[in-house]
């Protein structure tokens, strides 16, 4: 096994986990515990564990704004599923706006069945890997975060707002039923809600891990929303709310 691909792996068993032992990991992936110890300070450099006696853990503090690079490693699974219950919500022809949430890129890599799409996005990535794409992409400009590699600011605002789109597909960082939707940084959370805004209808891309929690950035009521998907069935009183807030609800 490679080294990254050990590391991705250490990074979903510390999201699970909360916490992890160097023993154990050396066990498991059948290396030197020195080996370990090299990965989890490479994860530490790059803000996802705080190393402790013996192992490490989950560095909260970060972990709301990892890397685009890093979130794109974790759950893929769960976001790749996700992703294919959006599939039949978009028709041939349709214009969207895309966010650079690495669900949303996911959802992105399996429109290949579909056909005359347009899609407008602040992603770096996006722009990168759909470059060669059929559809007819149109990026925001803007200034760079490069955390994210995303394209934020005035001039990104700008470019959303000259154009009313039949789908603005995004993702967030929480959940919470008085709260509604928030994110974790207020750059791209000012962006997305220009996407809301130009959009003919909202879909939240949402797994389990983000009901019932609280970041940064206040991005929307529930009641924005049209359409949310996510990996489990809500609890009975998420589904209520939901229902209540006109919200669609796929799972």
């Amino acid at each position: 096994m490679l080294a990254a691909e050990r590391r991705k792996k250490i990074i979903d068993l510390v999201h699970q986990d909360k916490r992890v032992l160097v023993s154990d990991l050396s066990r498991m992936f059948e290396v030197t515990e020195e080996t370990i110890r090299r990965d989890l300070e490479k994860l530490e450099k790059d803000g996802i564990v705080s190393r402790t006696y013996g192992g490490a853990m989950l560095n909260r503090h970060t972990n709301e704004d990892l890397p685009f690079l890093t979130r794109g490693a974790l759950n893929t699974d769960i976001k790749r599923a996700i992703a294919i219950q959006a599939l039949d919500l978009i028709n041939d022809g349709d214009t969207l706006m895309v966010d650079p949430s690495s669900t949303s890129f996911e959802f992105l890599k399996l429109l290949g069945n579909k056909s005359n799409l347009t899609i407008i996005t602040n992603s770096i990535n996006i722009l990168h890997e759909f470059a060669s794409s059929s559809h007819s992409i149109i990026s925001t400009g803007g200034s760079l975060r490069h955390r994210s590699l995303s394209l934020v600011g005035p001039l990104a605002h700008e470019t959303i707002q000259r154009y009313n789109v039949d789908t603005a597909i995004i993702s967030c960082k929480a959940l919470d039923m008085g709260r509604g939707v928030t994110d974790s940084n207020e750059p791209e959370c000012e962006l997305k809600k220009y996407m809301l805004r130009q959009a003919q209808k909202v879909v939240l891309l949402a797994d389990h891990t983000k009901f019932d929690q609280t970041a940064f950035a206040r991005l929307a009521e529930l009641s924005r929303i049209d359409v949310l998907i996510t990996d489990r069935k809500p609890s009975e009183a998420w589904l209520k709310l939901l229902s209540e807030q006109n919200v669609q609800v796929l799972y």
